[in-house]
């Protein structure tokens, strides 16, 4: 969220890396950490989470997601799991 932290990301992009849920989802905003119930419900939340591919690996990324059926649960935990999909 804070400039240095955005820069250090924009670097590690431009080193050819790919943010793989940006890739495949780029106009849609997918979080994996809420700060409440309330947060949740209305998708507003932070995506602390980052799968990035080498540039070898990038032909192969199919799928990208987070897990939020999990987050409906009784007691959920505020984080969920980001995840890739890649062909063999």
């Amino acid at each position: 969220m804070q400039p240095p932290t955005r820069d250090a990301f924009r670097r590690l992009l431009a080193q050819g890396w790919m943010d793989c849920t940006r890739e495949l989802h780029p106009k849609e905003r997918m979080y994996t950490y809420w700060v409440s119930d309330d947060a949740f419900r209305h998708n507003k939340g932070f995506r602390l989470d980052f799968l990035l591919l080498s540039p070898a690996l990038q032909p192969r990324l199919t799928a990208a997601g987070v897990d939020r059926e999990y987050r409906v649960r009784d007691k959920p935990s505020d984080h969920m799991s980001a995840w890739i999909q890649l062909a063999a």
